[in-house]
């Protein structure tokens, strides 16, 4: 199939040899606001530079912190036409396979009739205005759902939850189990955790639930 600027070409050749407009349209098979349109500018080719700019700069970014940094540097840009321009060069950040943890022995799940005999230890993840992740280290007490703990920071290492234990051990006591999920440590359970680990021998046993 012949393109419209290519049939474009062959009507002004055709006139230029002393055809006339309409039987050179004819002839070529197309319509007289088809010989004149005129393409417009292309109004995404500076920012589709930038996103690109940008996504080369900061290779883990994804559209919505390549987003982010437009808006930082000023410009007024919707986020779906972000989006698209991102897709369309086909930017995607790939998606780490995440390792796969060997699943230990089950740990049956207590029924605590009390306060303080067995605590939910589990991280949660949220975003500040600016686009920074932050990590929130949250324990429960599964008898009372008392929030025992709340500990934000941009990053909780195994080292930051032992010293969170260590406070509550002096501040109110421990349980006497502390139940944890696969998903709240993302190279395997805070159970399998080095520096959880160093720390619960004669303490008290961190149980993972996670099956």
């Amino acid at each position: 199939m012949v393109s419209a600027p290519a049939r474009r070409t062959l009507v002004r050749e055709w006139i230029g040899r002393g055809a006339s407009e309409r039987r050179a349209l004819a002839a070529i098979g197309m319509s007289a606001s088809a010989l004149r349109y005129c393409p417009r500018e292309d109004r995404n080719g500076e920012l589709r530079e930038r996103i690109l700019a940008l996504a080369h700069r900061h290779r883990r970014y994804g559209v919505g912190m390549i987003y982010l940094k437009l808006r930082q540097e000023g410009r007024i840009v919707n986020y779906k036409r972000v989006e698209r321009l991102y897709r369309e060069q086909q930017l995607q950040v790939r998606r780490r396979k995440r390792k796969k943890v060997p699943i230990g022995e089950r740990q049956p799940l207590l029924r605590p009739s009390q306060a303080n005999q067995v605590w939910s230890m589990d991280f949660v993840f949220d975003r500040t205005a600016e686009g920074r992740v932050i990590k929130c280290l949250v324990i429960v007490d599964d008898a009372t759902h008392e929030a025992v703990a709340i500990d934000v920071e941009r990053a909780i290492s195994g080292h930051g939850v032992a010293r969170v234990l260590d406070r509550l051990a002096h501040s109110r006591g421990l349980p006497h189990v502390i139940r944890t999920e696969r998903e709240a440590c993302p190279r395997g359970t805070m159970a399998r955790s080095f520096a959880v680990r160093r720390w619960s021998p004669g303490r008290m046993p961190v149980a993972c639930s996670c099956g």
